[in-house]
């Protein structure tokens, strides 16, 4: 029995979902389309049904993985349209739960050096991801020209991002408690 659209969007919204959380948690290259099936209750062969190939659905789980941490930062935010926005931003990216629920965080912290590799359309999902979350922290920068709030807010992410990667590497839990401390104080204090 064939599904109908609807029941076929929502498998394929499905698989992005589990998707984006098997690759922040897992790697690109390690995580197989059988085990994403596996994980959403389908069989191997009724991947390619939904998608073309394997980059595709990256591409789609990165744009999705980023969508559900730009609604994490704006939550944390909240109505905070100030410097105020900014530090609950910093706090809940640059965190000990960020670091270790790398399957809920960012792509961009989960699978950058992935993401470098990737094709062209993965690339340009993850560059358009971080543009977006860019627009976010800069619209909390208290800058009044929107040149310094966006040059700022690509700072201010590139060490997020560098911050939470370095402290997941790092396998000592008091250098990556550092890690983790000595950007959230600086980016606070710019």
């Amino acid at each position: 029995m064939r599904k109908s659209r609807v029941e076929a969007a929502q498998t394929r919204q499905r698989i992005v979902e589990v998707a984006a959380r098997e690759f922040r948690a897992n790697g690109i290259q390690a995580t197989g389309v059988a085990d994403i099936m596996s994980e959403a209750g389908l069989s191997h062969g009724g991947f390619y049904r939904h998608f073309d190939s394997k980059d595709q659905l990256v591409a789609e789980a990165t744009a999705a993985g980023i969508t559900g941490m730009i609604e994490i930062l704006e939550t944390a935010a909240g109505k905070n349209m100030d410097r105020e926005g900014f530090k609950a931003i910093v706090d809940a990216y640059v965190s000990a739960s960020h670091r270790d629920g790398p399957e809920r965080g960012c792509p961009l912290a989960g699978m950058g050096s992935e993401l470098a590799r990737a094709d062209e359309t993965t690339r340009a999902a993850a560059a358009r991801g971080f543009q977006a979350l860019v627009d976010v922290i800069a619209k909390r920068s208290g800058r009044a020209h929107h040149d310094a709030a966006r040059s700022e807010a690509v700072f201010a992410l590139s060490a997020m991002i560098g911050a939470v990667t370095m402290a997941r590497i790092i396998d000592d839990p008091d250098a990556s408690r550092a890690v983790l401390h000595d950007v959230k104080q600086h980016l606070e204090a710019i």
